[in-house]
């Protein structure tokens, strides 16, 4: 369900497995929380990850420190770096940004605010320009070495809920094995697993955590 990558009085940084809930869900399964809570007195929420994604996720082990990293997440000072496999070849030229504001949707999804063929891309820059709802949603993205590869490096600066699934899905790049957001039924998307992987977290006053590459993901190696 987890490994540990560090711990202290004051912080658990844990490699979380796939198809794991943080939280309890409705389908009663046990979730990451109720073995924490078996295992150590006090753990204290700071951050989630979705069920489907693995990797590095920070658990605050007192009232302050939980305080604190609540505040740094808020004021966008976490450095969050994710690696995933989507479907298709993401053409870019350098560093693209997805600068596309988000809302609820219905049945527990999320969307872009506005209308898929109102989206424009200039240059590496998607946007939504006559967006007037929403949150706003910023996410940073390059490939992996070659350009045939359908692997890139994801990094949010916004931390609003599906965002990363969202934001890549909306310009045409759903991520393999995401049946909320892509095509299920698409020999593209098939996969036992979504993904979506946090490998490095950086959290200030503490320091930067790595999780393992998963497997699925060994193109990534040398990242």
């Amino acid at each position: 369900m987890f490994e540990v990558l560090f711990e202290n009085d004051d912080l658990l940084v844990i490699d979380k497995a796939t198809n794991v809930s943080v939280l309890a869900d409705r389908g009663g399964e046990a979730c990451l929380w109720d073995h924490l809570k078996d295992t150590y007195q006090t753990p204290l929420l700071v951050h989630r990850l979705d069920k489907g994604t693995s990797g590095v996720m920070a658990v605050a082990l007192n009232l302050s420190t939980q305080s604190a990293l609540t505040r740094a997440f808020m004021e966008r000072r976490v450095i969050k770096l994710y690696l995933a496999r989507i479907v298709g070849n993401l053409d870019l030229t350098g560093t693209g940004t997805i600068d596309l504001p988000l809302r609820r949707g219905r049945k527990s999804r999320f969307r872009v605010a506005g209308q898929r063929d109102a989206i424009v891309r200039s240059g590496d820059t998607w946007t939504l320009p006559e967006a007037n709802q929403g949150h706003a949603s910023l996410t940073r993205c390059r490939r992996v070495h070659a350009a045939e590869d359908n692997c890139v490096i994801l990094k949010p600066l916004t931390g609003r809920t599906h965002q990363l699934r969202v934001h890549l899905s909306w310009i045409g790049h759903p991520i393999v094995g995401d049946s909320l957001y892509g095509k299920p039924t698409s020999p593209e998307q098939v996969a036992d697993r979504l993904m979506l992987h946090a490998h490095k977290l950086t959290l200030p006053k503490f320091g930067t955590f790595c999780a393992p590459v998963a497997a699925g993901f060994e193109i990534y190696r040398s990242v």
